[in-house]
C-alpha cells in the first residue's frame, strides 16, 4: 500500500512539472509575479492545492532633493522610482488556523548591476495548506523601520497585509 503511495506521487510531480510553464521574459521593476516549482504536497489528496488571492500596490513617486529641484521643474518632472510597496494576501481557507502565514527576501539570480549587486530580489509567501507559495520580484533596497514611515505586517481575518517603504538615499556630490 505504501508502495502504491508513493508510485502515485511521483505519478503527479512528472505530471506537475510535465506542466509547468516557461517563465516570462520581461523583467521590470514594477511586480512581478514568479512561477514558483509545481510540487505535490501531502496534503494533496485532501484540499486542491491553490494559489491565494492578492492584492499589490506599488507607491513610486518623485524626490525633489536639491538636484532634482535644479535641474528639474513640475512641467518637466524628474523620473519616478519605487518609495514602497503594499501586499494584501487572502488566505480564508487555511486548514492550520494557528499557523501564520510568513514571507521571507531571497536573491534574486536573474538580475545583476555592474557592481555585482542585485537590483531586485524575490519576497516569497508560505501559509500551509492548501495555499501554494507565492512570489513577486520586488526592487532590492533597504526597509524603513521608523516608527512613521516604516513597515507593517499584520495577519488578521484571514488576510495577511505587508507594507513597507524603502530607505531613501539622499543625494551628495
Amino acid at each position: 500500500m505504501a508502495l502504491a503511495v508513493v508510485k502515485e506521487q511521483q505519478r503527479r510531480l512528472q505530471k506537475a512539472l510535465a506542466s509547468k510553464a516557461a517563465p516570462s521574459s520581461e523583467d521590470s521593476f514594477a511586480i512581478n509575479e514568479l512561477n514558483l516549482d509545481s510540487q505535490v504536497y501531502w496534503w494533496h489528496d485532501k484540499y486542491r492545492p491553490r494559489k491565494p488571492k492578492y492584492v499589490n500596490h506599488v507607491h513610486t513617486g518623485y524626490v525633489w532633493n536639491k538636484y532634482n529641484r535644479t535641474h528639474y521643474d513640475h512641467e518637466n518632472p524628474p523620473p519616478k522610482f519605487v518609495q514602497g510597496y503594499k501586499f494584501d494576501i487572502f488566505y480564508p481557507d487555511l486548514v492550520d488556523k494557528t499557523k501564520v502565514p510568513s514571507f521571507i527576501l531571497e536573491e534574486d539570480k536573474d538580475s545583476e548591476s555592474n557592481n555585482g549587486e542585485s537590483e531586485t530580489c524575490i519576497i516569497r509567501f508560505h501559509a500551509g495548506p492548501p495555499y501554494q507559495d507565492i512570489a513577486f520580484r520586488i526592487v532590492n533596497k533597504d526597509w524603513e523601520y521608523s516608527h512613521k514611515n516604516g513597515s507593517k505586517c499584520t495577519f488578521d481575518g484571514g488576510i495577511l497585509r505587508l507594507y513597507f517603504n524603502l530607505k531613501r538615499c539622499p543625494y551628495r556630490r
